[in-house]
């Protein structure tokens, strides 16, 4: 029997969104600021995705970017969020806590597993910066995560797919491991071969023009004009590198 294989896309907006929706995702990360490394989008937008696509939909709960360190208010206002994502009929949510000394901070991530019960739950990349992978993996498999998004502790999949097929083979089916960052469709075949993943996570930005006639000269060379979106062309062609997998 074929394998079947997952493809998650990050995206940054309602317009992305239904790109990566129409190109074949099978499971969005709904995030804000993916400059920053996605930060919680807003009601608004996370009600109306819901309402239109007919996919599963993890948004990100994150209410800043840099660290994984948070403050006990940051982590009420996560906490508020990941109930309002459960209230608007999401499929679950993508979190990640760390203590300072770069462990898992346990009791924040089982308290917002529990919260948002029966919803699934990501534990991202703040894995990759935790300290002890192997320790933390047994962490989140005791707390009830559904996977974990992971570079392997590098800057990309692909250069951390070492540890990550040792981390899925110890995981053994208990949590899912995703790889996630630089994985592009002439990378996939070789990351699902090393690995033996079968979810993996990309973003497939590309930078869209403004659709503006006018803007006054000062701004008129300005990169702030565009913004990043998806090509569901360049989503269909990962879909089809999967396909080839299975």
């Amino acid at each position: 029997m074929s394998q079947k294989y997952t493809l998650e896309i990050a995206t940054s907006d309602f317009e992305s969104t239904r790109s990566a929706v129409a190109g074949g995702a099978d499971r969005i990360e709904l995030c804000a600021n993916l400059g920053e490394g996605g930060t919680t989008q807003s009601y608004g937008v996370i009600k109306k995705c819901r309402e239109s696509f007919d996919v599963k939909i993890y948004p990100i709960i994150r209410v800043r970017g840099g660290d994984f360190f948070y403050t006990e208010e940051e982590f009420e206002c996560m906490l508020h969020d990941a109930l309002q994502c459960k209230n608007l009929g999401c499929d679950g949510i993508v979190i990640g806590f760390l203590n300072r000394d770069a462990s898992i901070d346990v009791k924040r991530t089982a308290q917002l597993v529990e919260a948002v019960y029966p919803l699934g739950v990501t534990f991202h990349r703040a894995f990759d910066r935790c300290v002890a992978p192997f320790e933390a993996l047994e962490q989140l498999v005791n707390i009830g995560c559904e996977r974990v998004l992971t570079s392997g502790q590098q800057l990309t999949a692909p250069e951390g797919a070492g540890l990550i097929a040792e981390l899925n083979r110890v995981a053994n089916g208990r949590i899912g491991v995703m790889p996630g960052s630089g994985v592009r469709a002439n990378n996939l075949a070789a990351l699902a071969a090393q690995t033996k993943c079968h979810e993996f996570h990309t973003s497939l930005r590309e930078l869209k023009k403004s659709n503006m006639t006018f803007f006054p000269p000062a701004f008129e060379n300005n990169n702030e004009n565009d913004h990043y979106s998806i090509n569901e062309e360049a989503v269909r062609g990962m879909k089809k590198t999967l396909s080839t997998l299975s």
